[in-house]
């Protein structure tokens, strides 16, 4: 705890839910979205040096520089060998200038929980979280630790108002389901989210209100404790959880679908810059994994898409900023390369930001966060290499800043291989906007990158 206590943190945490100040969203992305503004990084990006090992992980533009910290196998401070797949990430407490960090794993396969067996939900489920902290004023790592554990495919979440992580399930599974033609066995069920503390000694519970469906991520809104949740399949919906107490999900609440009006698949025939009138229609079943008689995943969405809730292609990243919810289609458009999103509360309207015309563009956007200084920071997770990191930017340009550049060859851990391809995962700024925190997915590292953002307008 800080010597200020817990209103410093709350405070903190309110703050950076609203972000994005009085950014002059629409018309910046109109303009962007009529003819298509692509920002040139002056000299380009470079092989960089990582501070940590001195291998030139990532590609940044001059004058930044970086620190690797948490890679998968490193022995973390409760003993716990590190988890592979780093994905989604936020900060969930600021103390003194030092953050504390909540990073998932997406790890896929059943096998033995790491961690604590007490905070083991499954212990045949690989999958959940590590904290990290972070010297803000010193720039360095400090430690780390497992937080969640006995989970499936945690692939990204959010943080909340009151300083917790949402981390989610990416899968439905339960015990004798098919997973890529295996059978497997698992004691618990699997498509929830769950709650993680700062110093992870929350019980793992699933928010089973809040519906079992294939979760992607999360944000809170600070003034209602209404969470927005996306849902990563084709097609997919974007739902709303309406607390019955604000910061107390444990005890229920309403899951809702979004319908927006005339529009029952929004993938294709989406008009940038078109404000779409929104309504929610009610999920009675959350707990419902699988359309009857399917194992298509679809339960959820398909009680929502029978009153009219509104399709997407792959909803990713989610994140709350400026009185706006803003979401990810990682493979909506025509081209099928991505749709940025946001939805006005207060008006009840969603308005389409940015369709990629083509991967040479924006390569299917998958996490993303939201910069102090108000651009948007886009993770891709797509099919060219090297895989990029993008800042829709507050003058309504889209600018690529970083590249994956990784490639090992028993360096670490004893990892090898090329993993310039592997996607970008878990960005998030620190609260005074110096630090950008964003992992590598595989092999699993989490990178802390500073320098000149407002040069290049993030």
């Amino acid at each position: 705890m800080s010597r200020s206590g817990i209103p410093r943190r709350r405070e903190f945490l309110l703050q950076t839910a609203a972000v994005l100040g009085s950014w002059a969203v629409p018309q910046s992305f109109r303009r962007l979205l009529a003819a298509p503004v692509r920002s040139v990084v002056a000299g380009g990006v470079c092989p960089a040096p990582d501070e940590t090992t001195g291998l030139p992980l990532l590609m940044l533009p001059e004058g930044f520089r970086y620190v690797s910290f948490g890679w998968t196998g490193d022995l973390m401070s409760d003993g716990v060998v590190t988890p592979n797949q780093h994905d989604g990430m936020g900060i969930v407490q600021e103390s003194d200038g030092v953050l504390t960090i909540c990073r998932n794993h997406e790890c896929k396969h059943r096998g033995t929980s790491f961690g604590q067996a007490d905070l083991a939900y499954d212990p045949m489920a690989t999958a959940g979280c590590s904290n990290l902290t972070f010297d803000t004023v010193r720039g360095r790592w400090d430690k780390a630790w497992s937080s969640l554990s006995g989970t499936l495919k945690n692939c990204a979440g959010g943080p909340t108002p009151w300083g917790t992580w949402l981390s989610c399930e990416e899968t439905v599974l339960q015990d004798g389901d098919e997973d890529a033609g295996v059978v497997i066995k698992l004691e618990q069920p699997h498509g929830y989210v769950f709650e993680v503390a700062v110093d992870g000694a929350i019980p793992p519970v699933p928010l089973k209100a809040m519906g079992r469906f294939v979760h992607e991520a999360v944000a809170v809104n600070p003034m209602t404790g209404i969470v927005y949740q996306t849902e990563d399949r084709e097609p997919a919906g974007l739902y709303r959880f309406v607390p019955l107490q604000k910061g107390r999900l444990s005890k229920g609440g309403l899951l809702e679908m979004m319908k927006v009006e005339g529009c029952s698949d929004l993938s294709l025939d989406a008009e940038t810059g078109r404000s779409y009138d929104v309504s929610w229609v009610t999920i009675e079943d959350p707990d419902r994994a699988h359309s009857p008689g399917t194992k298509d995943e679809g339960g959820v969405f398909e009680q929502g898409h029978v009153q009219g809730g509104s399709a997407f292609q792959k909803l990713e990243g989610c994140w709350w900023g400026n009185d706006r919810c803003y979401f990810v289609a990682s493979h909506g458009g025509r081209s099928g390369k991505g749709q940025i999103w946001a939805y006005t509360p207060r008006s009840e309207t969603l308005e389409m930001l940015f369709e990629s015309p083509s991967s040479a563009v924006l390569d299917c956007p998958d996490n993303l966060c939201v910069s102090p200084r108000g651009g948007l920071v886009l993770c891709e997770d797509g099919d060219r290499v090297p895989q990029k990191l993008q800042a829709l930017t507050r003058a309504g340009r889209l600018t690529e800043f970083a590249a994956m550049n990784v490639q090992l060859n028993g360096e670490r851990n004893g990892l090898k291989g090329d993993f310039r391809n592997s996607e970008w995962a878990g960005a998030t700024f620190s609260p005074d906007g110096k630090w950008l925190f964003v992992n590598n997915q595989v092999p699993g590292i989490t990178f802390a990158i500073t320098g000149d953002w407002q040069m290049l307008g993030i």
